[in-house]
C-alpha cells in the first residue's frame, strides 16, 4: 500500500480517490472547494491538504484530475503547487484531459526536480469512475509507468502505456475524435427513426446486435429517445477536448473535417442552453431544427 495524494474531487476525481482509499492506500485529498474535500474525508477517511503542496508532501504518488491546462498548471506549479511539495523519486500522475503541450511542459518541470510525470487521461465517464472501470491511456517514462500502474489499477478496467510523454493525451484525442462522429451518427439515426414513424427503442434492439452497435448506442439510446441529457460528460467539456484535438491537428497536419463539423454542432447545443447537457444531446439540435 502507498501514500497517495489526489488533487481535484469533481465528478471523476471524487470516486477515483474513493477507490484508492478502498484499496487500502493512505490517501490525502485536495480540492479547490474545501467543503468538497471535507465531505470526501468524512466519507472515506484519509487526510485533507489545504494546498496542493501540503497535500503532496510525504506522498509517493500524486494523482490529479482537474479541469484544463490552466487548472493543471495551477495545482502543479508555484510555491503552493504540488511539485513544490514532492520529494525526488515520487511520481505525479495526471488524469486530466489537457494538451500534449502542457503535459510535456510539466514533464520537464518535474524532471528538473527528479520527480516522474505520467500523463494518464481516462475514458469511461462518471459511471466508469464510480464503478472503477475506466480506460486509462498513459504516456511517460516506462519505469514511472510501471510504478504507477498498480496504483491506477484501483479504478481502471484497462491501463496501457502508449509511448513517451504526451502519448496518453494524444491517445485521448483519438478517443474524443471517434466519439464525436459516433454520437452524431447515432443522433441522426435515431432522429431519422422518429421522423419515419418507427419505434426507436425497438429499432436499436435489433441494429445494436449488428455492425451498427457501439457503446454509445447501448448506453445512451434510451435517454436520447426520452429527451434526457444529464447522464454523462458535459457539452462544455467535450468542446474543450475537441478544441485540443483541432489545435493539435493544425500542428501535425491531420485532417479532421467531421470533428470540426461536430464541434460546431456542439456549439449550437450550447446556444440552445445545453452547456451542461451530456454529449448525447446532439439529437436535441436536430429536433430543434424541426421546430
Amino acid at each position: 500500500m502507498a501514500k497517495v495524494s489526489f488533487l481535484g474531487l469533481g465528478v471523476m476525481g471524487y470516486p477515483m480517490a474513493g477507490h484508492l482509499s478502498k484499496a487500502g492506500h493512505e490517501v490525502t485529498v485536495y480540492n479547490r472547494t474545501t467543503a468538497k474535500a471535507e465531505k470526501w474525508v468524512e466519507e472515506f477517511g484519509g487526510k485533507l491538504g489545504v494546498t496542493p503542496r501540503e497535500a503532496a508532501q510525504s506522498s509517493e504518488f500524486v494523482m490529479a484530475c482537474v479541469g484544463n491546462d490552466d487548472d493543471l498548471r495551477g495545482v502543479c506549479l508555484g510555491d503552493d503547487g504540488a511539485l513544490a511539495g514532492m520529494d525526488a523519486g515520487c511520481v505525479f500522475v495526471d488524469h486530466t484531459t489537457v494538451s500534449a503541450k502542457v503535459t510535456r511542459e510539466l514533464y520537464a518541470a518535474a524532471n528538473d526536480i527528479q520527480v516522474s510525470f505520467v500523463d494518464a487521461p481516462v475514458s469511461g465517464g462518471q459511471a466508469g469512475a464510480e464503478n472503477g472501470q475506466l480506460g486509462v491511456m498513459c504516456g511517460g517514462d516506462e519505469g514511472a509507468y510501471g510504478r504507477a500502474e498498480p496504483i491506477i489499477d484501483a479504478y481502471a478496467k484497462a491501463c496501457k502505456r502508449l509511448g513517451e510523454s504526451g502519448a496518453g493525451q494524444l491517445t485521448k484525442m483519438v478517443n474524443q475524435i471517434c466519439i464525436a462522429g459516433l454520437v452524431q451518427g447515432l443522433s441522426e439515426g435515431l432522429h431519422f427513426a422518429e421522423k419515419a414513424g418507427l419505434d426507436g427503442k425497438a429499432v436499436v434492439e435489433v441494429i445494436s446486435q449488428g455492425a451498427a452497435g457501439s457503446w454509445q448506442m447501448s448506453n445512451r439510446y434510451v435517454t436520447m429517445l426520452d429527451d434526457e441529457f444529464d447522464h454523462g460528460f458535459a457539452v462544455d467539456w467535450m468542446r474543450k477536448d475537441l478544441g485540443i484535438c483541432l489545435d493539435t491537428a493544425d500542428e501535425n497536419g491531420a485532417s479532421l473535417p467531421v470533428t470540426a463539423l461536430v464541434d460546431q454542432f456542439y456549439k449550437d447545443v450550447q446556444k440552445l442552453g445545453g452547456a451542461r447537457w451530456d454529449t448525447s444531446s446532439l439529437i436535441k439540435r436536430l429536433r430543434a431544427l424541426d421546430s
